[in-house]
């Protein structure tokens, strides 16, 4: 995030334009998996483009307004699968928004993406978004357009803490948009990804062929929904017996409220770098940072 500005250390943030400052959003899992909450500002070290950077800016459990996009797959894959994420998006989104702070939009994508309900904090509009929610007869997924889309339209606006929540089984097919593409935009919205592996092909126990073309798309679908998670600081989730949809919102909600808020005066880097690639790691060893992988400065 470029163009922060903050009051004092350790106090919410305001922002404008006086001074450049990029805002990581950051969460720390230890060697079990839990997440740890009692980290300080010289826990942490930071790099741009391989060039030590001085943190000038930490907050933990940031309290700035959140935004969340739920992205929802609609294409032919999801049939199996669909009321089961309606019904636990409701929860999730009932539980997460704090009335009066927070906001959500949901879209699908299919053969088309489209808003079926823009940023609101009503959980009766978001509801009833849900309840829209259909399979199209003819095959797509715009799973890289919807990235792209609701990154431009409705998240670069917006300040505080973004994140997407996107249910797909991660099988782009026929956007016009590249997934490094897709990433750029959400990076230069500031948006993290929590991406949520779930599909069921029906067909896949009756005919062999159906098996074979389902491992090769199932490993693509999965590569292009861990990069996305990755890329933009956000976590992958596969949906499975042992850990269904409903544990991994509640993991998603978890890693919400447990942010460090980090920022940084950009210093010694290579001002013709377009892209600039962030380091955070930990003074403290054996634990896993979840940040996002780097800016653009344009």
């Amino acid at each position: 995030m470029l163009g922060a500005n903050f009051r004092a250390l350790g106090q919410e943030p305001t922002f404008s334009t006086e001074v450049k400052v990029v805002t990581l959003l950051a969460t720390v899992h230890d060697r079990g998996g839990a997440i740890v909450t009692n980290l300080n500002q010289g826990d942490f070290l930071v790099e741009e483009a391989g060039v030590p950077q001085t943190i000038r800016y930490f907050s933990r459990e940031s309290d700035l307004p959140l935004t969340i996009g739920l992205l929802v797959d609609t294409s032919r894959s999801q049939i199996g699968v669909i009321e089961r994420e309606r019904l636990a998006s409701y929860t999730f989104l009932d539980q997460v928004l704090r009335e009066n702070k927070d906001r959500a939009f949901v879209a699908h994508f299919d053969i088309r993406v489209e808003v079926l309900q823009d940023l609101t904090s009503s959980r009766t509009q978001l509801a009833s978004a849900l309840d829209k929610l259909r399979i199209p007869p003819r095959p797509a997924t715009l799973l890289f357009q919807a990235v792209r889309d609701c990154s431009e339209s409705l998240m670069r606006k917006q300040l505080g803490r973004k994140a997407f929540v996107i249910l797909s089984d991660g099988v782009d097919v026929r956007s016009k948009t590249t997934i490094s593409t897709a990433i750029e935009y959400a990076q230069r919205a500031d948006t993290i990804i929590y991406s949520i592996l779930f599909s069921k092909w029906p067909l896949v126990a009756y005919y062999p062929t159906a098996a074979a073309v389902h491992a090769i798309y199932s490993a693509r679908g999965k590569h292009a929904m861990q990069r996305l998670a990755r890329e933009t600081g956000g976590a992958y989730f596969e949906v499975s017996k042992d850990n269904p949809i409903e544990k991994i919102y509640a993991s998603i909600e978890q890693q919400l409220r447990n942010q460090y808020s980090i920022g940084y005066t950009p210093g010694r880097t290579d001002a013709n770098r377009r892209y600039r690639p962030i380091r955070l790691t930990t003074r403290p060893p054996g634990l896993l940072v979840q940040t996002r992988a780097g800016y653009y400065s344009e």
